[in-house]
């Protein structure tokens, strides 16, 4: 039997400080930008840019900075700030993106 490399990828996060949040089991988004930046994490991971273990130790990385700088009830918390943190910083480190061009990028959605 096969596995999805999504499922796969959800999967090993379950549990862990890494996890992201769900509601009844399911991922849960609370904007488009968010579930864009988890797609664009795994579909990389996919094409095989990255392994998925270097993505899980940058996100778990980002987060550790968070609560090394904030109260762990900080009601500032976002996730997929910190998802989007390390991503950034891997797509940087293995140069698929460079940093003008994520910049330009990123300007032109929010200007959307």
């Amino acid at each position: 039997m096969q596995i999805k490399f999504e499922q796969f990828v959800t999967a090993s996060m379950l549990g862990s400080q890494d996890a992201p949040p769900r509601s009844n089991g399911e991922l849960l988004f609370q904007s488009d930008w968010e579930s864009r930046a988890f797609g664009i994490a795994i579909a990389l991971s996919k094409k095989g840019h990255y392994e998925w273990e270097d993505f899980r130790q940058e996100l778990i990385a980002a987060i550790a900075e968070w609560e090394a700088s904030h109260y762990l009830d900080d009601p500032n918390w976002d996730y997929y700030q910190r998802w989007l943190l390390a991503l950034e910083r891997l797509v940087l480190e293995l140069n698929l993106i460079d940093t003008q061009e994520l910049e330009t990028r990123t300007q032109q959605l929010l200007e959307r």
